[in-house]
């Protein structure tokens, strides 16, 4: 799953370096090895000759380039979110798939340090399934709404993105969670955006405090598992300097899961 994207993002180098952070806050982990998108379970979201252009390379990636590694990552953080999604469903309360660098990625285009939108491959490789996503990054995501749109999935897909509201006060935003996680009820499993990039102090966002976050992610867990939804989360933004200051957001977006899921009956 991890590349160089050679540009200001870090999100292909996140996975490890979030694992690598989550095995160190003493929280039961359960690595899983999993298997990556074929090109044919790609195309069923996006545009079957822009799949091929970017996976060979003949056009720029979402980081503006045209490197290799990045491609060769791209199966593997597209099979990890489907296979974060079938192991919620299995489970019936949530899985984790350490990636980012999704949502701007429409049906034939990437954009926004997004390749591909992993999101909707993933909705796309359920197809007898409701699919929620909640999208609580700091910018719109606007390549889902243009892939649910294309391949006409607004009957069966649930998308809400925060950065397509108007900015509240953070604690007006809290307030919404309980009522925004209402649309969901019905889903049969739902993939969270838990994005780090609305921290105040992020050059891409600045608005919640980091306590804030871990209240926004606390309510969400608690929310689903009151509604009997089954969540795969990813980690979505965070752009701040040093890095150390987006590990710690992530890291309690894991505590926030665990603290729900273990005491789940």
């Amino acid at each position: 799953m991890v590349a160089e994207s050679g540009s200001f993002s870090p999100s292909a180098g996140k996975p490890r370096l979030a694992v690598e952070s989550w095995q160190a806050l003493g929280v039961p982990l359960d690595i899983r090895s999993f298997d990556p998108v074929t090109r044919a379970q790609i195309k069923r979201a996006h545009d079957p000759v822009f799949v091929d252009d970017l996976l060979d390379c003949r056009i720029e990636n979402g980081f503006g380039n045209h490197r290799a590694d990045v491609a060769a990552s791209l199966p593997y953080t597209s099979g990890s979110m489907l296979a974060a999604a079938q192991e919620a469903l299995r489970n019936g309360v949530g899985a984790i798939s350490p990636t980012s660098g999704f949502h701007h990625a429409g049906y034939a285009h990437a954009a926004g340090f997004c390749s591909l939108n992993g999101l909707m491959i993933t909705a796309m490789n359920m197809p007898a399934l409701r699919i929620g996503i909640l999208d609580f990054d700091m910018h719109y995501g606007d390549g889902t709404n243009d892939i649910i749109v294309q391949l006409e999935q607004q009957h069966r897909v649930t998308h809400y993105s925060q950065g397509g509201q108007r900015r509240v006060s953070g604690g007006a935003f809290l307030y919404s969670i309980p009522d925004i996680l209402k649309r969901f009820e019905g889903c049969d499993v739902l993939l969270y955006q838990a994005g780090g990039d609305p921290a105040i102090g992020d050059p891409l966002g600045n608005w919640l405090t980091v306590e804030q976050l871990a209240k926004r992610d606390a309510l969400v867990f608690s929310g689903l598992r009151r509604i009997g939804v089954p969540v795969a989360w990813n980690l979505a933004g965070g752009y701040q300097s040093p890095f150390e200051n987006v590990l710690r957001i992530h890291d309690n977006t894991m505590r926030g899961a665990a603290r729900v899921w273990l005491s789940a009956p």
